[in-house]
């Protein structure tokens, strides 16, 4: 049956004008007192309850650019940014470049992504070498790699700094690391996923293939795995972590040697006890004042297994932990761990020997949706923050209670991204319905008196078809109401419009649902 808030005093929803941009929270990141927010960029004091706005960051406040990833260090901010093109009937994830904030998000400075020339007219997929490769020396060879031309499929999925060392870790464009600031940007080369080392010593081969199926020495994300990156860390010991499809590659000379002489060790999935249980490394977090640096794996495959894992040895073995979770994010406050995953949010308070996972996110005036994903965790002094699919949860208790946030649509007008919304006394969201899609409606409303609240929904005949049990409120202010659109029994209802009443202390107030599939 519909979910609603069980407490019998609740207390108002807040309206805010400045609001987070959407409910889906894809990325966190934080420095001391500061929360910073993606897909919006927007940010959160631990002193304040105000939401910033970045209406200075044109790409992502009016344009169609969003933050697939962020990395923050007292006032320096770094975005990754990218969006969703369309090719045919498909939607592909596209670079498109990064922010960079040095006074915490006053003024921002847009960083180009870099792609590679087009090469001159007459190179075609037999081509092989320059001028239609590109040419690299790692150690004392000449190889050559492919070029990546167009923004597609490399969007930044990690960024990472130090001082003016920017890394960024995408998908087709693999690792590119910016020693200026991102100024300019190279393109760090990884091993080739038959070997576990790279160093400038040795001579290697990535196999590629041309259009008619001849095998060529070509370091080409096509045909390489490990050239498809996903995870980065920089960790307190200033080695770089690259997680990709192909494993775990760790560097200690990453960030200050010349592309021809930079060495990786590569961990791929082993069969071990105490091996990496996958090959698709998603995230990589390094836990507060320990040497455990944990990452997740995803499954690709039937050799491979979802989980969470650390080492405190530098990749030498590996414990493993929820085995089966497919975990999104990792995190920590007060000496616990926190990860967010597609099933939920797990904590462990005694250094991952046993886990609790949170059946579901609750506050004093609204919830969390019982399905809804869980993406992103960063933590600042005063409490923890979980990104989810439903809003954002934050504790300062090590999540024995919790606040929530959700974008805020004034009864009384609209917020900083839709200011032209009328001012009413009621409205559901998402409308139009789907219990399929959406699992809950949510019904915003006004209470002018204390008292009780109850609300009731008709068919367009008026016949009744769901009635909530009455909450008390004992303020005036903005609350809400669900449904997840079953009738008093328990079956879903018809498609079609639909009709609420809610009655309260002050008055009766009513709107329309269009319940779909």
């Amino acid at each position: 049956m519909a979910e609603n808030i069980s407490a019998q005093d609740l207390t108002p929803i807040t309206d805010r004008f400045e609001t987070i941009q959407q409910n889906s929270i894809t990325s966190l990141e934080a420095s001391e007192n500061a929360l910073w927010i993606g897909p919006g960029l927007n940010r959160i004091l631990d002193s304040e309850l105000d939401i910033y706005v970045p209406q200075n960051a044109d790409s992502v406040f009016f344009g169609r650019g969003r933050v697939f990833s962020l990395s923050v260090s007292q006032d320096t901010v770094l975005a990754g940014l990218g969006y969703n093109s369309s090719f045919g009937d498909e939607s592909i994830q596209t670079a498109q470049g990064f922010y960079k904030s040095v006074d915490n998000g006053n003024n921002w400075q847009f960083l180009e992504f870099p792609l590679d020339p087009r090469p001159a007219d007459g190179c075609d997929g037999e081509s092989v070498g320059a001028p239609c490769d590109i040419e690299f020396t790692y150690g004392d060879e000449t190889y050559i790699r492919t070029r990546i031309t167009v923004p597609q499929q490399s969007p930044p999925f990690e960024v990472d700094f130090r001082g003016d060392v920017i890394l960024s870790v995408n998908w087709a464009s693999g690792l590119l690391r910016s020693i200026d600031g991102g100024e300019s940007w190279e393109r760090l080369i990884l091993p080739p996923s038959s070997e576990t080392e790279l160093t400038p010593s040795e001579t290697y081969e990535w196999n590629s293939l041309t259009e008619s199926g001849e095998v060529v020495n070509r370091y080409d994300p096509r045909y390489d795995n490990n050239l498809l990156g996903f995870g980065l860390l920089i960790d307190d010991e200033d080695r770089v972590w690259v997680g990709t499809a192909s494993g775990i590659n760790i560097s200690t000379n990453a960030l200050t040697a010349p592309l021809h002489e930079i060495e990786w060790t590569r961990i791929p999935k082993s069969s071990q006890e105490d091996g990496l249980p996958g090959n698709w490394i998603v995230n990589i977090r390094e836990q507060p004042e320990t040497d455990r640096v944990w990452m997740s794996t995803w499954s690709t495959g039937p050799d491979d297994e979802n989980g969470l894992v650390y080492t405190d040895n530098g990749g030498e073995t590996f414990s493993h932990f929820l085995m089966s979770e497919r975990v999104n994010d990792i995190g920590f406050f007060d000496g616990s761990i926190f990860v967010a995953a597609d099933r939920g949010l797990f904590i462990s308070r005694d250094d991952g020997n046993s886990w609790e996972r949170i059946e579901q996110i609750r506050s004093a005036n609204t919830f969390i949706k019982q399905d809804a994903i869980y993406y992103s965790i960063a933590s600042t002094n005063d409490q923890i923050w979980v990104g989810t699919s439903d809003g954002l949860a934050s504790s300062q208790d090590n999540g024995e209670n919790w606040s929530i946030i959700r974008v805020d649509v004034p009864l009384s007008g609209g917020n900083i991204y839709q200011p032209d919304a009328p001012d009413v006394n009621t409205y559901a969201y998402p409308n139009p319905f789907s219990p399929n899609q959406h699992g809950t409606v949510r019904i915003k409303y006004e209470a002018t008196k204390a008292g009780s609240s109850q609300l009731s929904v008709y068919d367009f005949a008026m016949n009744p078809v769901y009635t909530s049990p009455k909450v008390s409120i004992s303020l005036e202010g903005s609350y809400e109401f669900t449904w997840d659109g079953q009738d008093q029994t328990g079956r879903y209802a018809a498609s079609g419009p639909y009709i609420y009443v809610i009655d309260t202390a002050g008055k009766q107030i009513d709107g329309k649902i269009l319940l779909i599939d």
